[in-house]
């Protein structure tokens, strides 16, 4: 998992309960793995292959960072293997954003106009990818071209009361239920995707829920980033573990992460 901020990238070993952190010296917004070995990281300069014992390789410059002050913030790949990450303005600007499509060799622009971009999912028979804009306060469903990489008939499937926290990161569980982070709202909360219904709220020891993501034994678990950022001390001092790495035990289990396939060879 990553550490935006102050550009950090953590392991964890779940058996024997060792730790490893690299820094990658600059903000990090995604942590993919790579079929290839290693993992595929996006960083605030671009994409890049990151191997712990080699270094990194750049596949991908970003021009926004210069252009607009922009980073890279949440990513997934899809089911075909491609990466797809979106971008924010540092200062939030609204409508700064862009959600790109990296195969490996070229770059697609999916979304623009966004705020936030963040969560991201895709239906187990691949008909369908979720996407949350933060700002939006709710969750987009658009049909999904997986040969293609291709994206159409955006329509909002679930309205986000503002009171629960902006929409943050997501997943997807077996049952094709949806798992938000809700920022602010100190909850993670299982939605029905296919009539907007609410199924679930899980407490989380903290205001700023970022992203959750199912993993350990048969994928029964989830895990569930926090964050500190915009807390006022008094805040702090009532959620002391803010900033933590949570485990949750629901009654359903995930679905594996997509892993990010290309056919370039990675030289050092």
């Amino acid at each position: 998992w990553i550490d935006i901020t102050p550009g950090q990238l953590h392991r964890l070993d779940l058996k024997s309960g060792n730790k490893q952190n690299w820094s990658m010296g600059s903000m990090i917004g995604t942590v993919v793995l790579d079929a290839l070995g290693g993992l595929v990281v996006a960083l605030e300069s671009g994409i890049y292959h990151f191997e712990p014992k080699k270094g990194m390789t750049q596949l991908f410059d970003f021009p926004e960072n210069s252009e607009k002050g922009n980073r890279f913030n949440d990513g997934k790949c899809d089911p075909a293997g491609r990466l797809w990450v979106g971008t924010m303005n540092k200062k939030v600007k609204p409508n700064d954003g862009k959600l790109y499509c990296f195969d490996g060799r070229s770059v697609d622009v999916k979304l623009e106009n966004l705020t936030i971009s963040n969560g991201m999912a895709w239906s187990a028979d691949l008909k369908c990818f979720y996407f949350i804009d933060t700002a939006d306060y709710a969750v987009s469903c658009f049909d999904f071209d997986n040969v293609r990489g291709n994206i159409s008939n955006r329509r909002k499937v679930i309205d986000v009361p503002v009171d629960m926290g902006g929409p943050d990161g997501m997943t997807i569980d077996h049952d094709g239920m949806l798992w938000i982070a809700h920022w602010g709202g100190a909850c993670i909360a299982r939605w029905n995707p296919n009539n907007g219904q609410l199924l679930e709220i899980v407490k989380v020891p903290a205001p700023h829920v970022t992203s959750c993501i199912f993993g350990g034994e048969d994928l029964r678990t989830l895990f569930i980033s926090t964050a500190i950022e915009g807390l006022t001390k008094a805040q702090l001092d009532e959620f002391p573990l803010s900033g933590s790495l949570f485990s949750y035990i629901p009654e359903v289990a995930g679905i594996e992460p997509c892993v990010f396939k290309s056919e370039l060879k990675f030289k050092h």
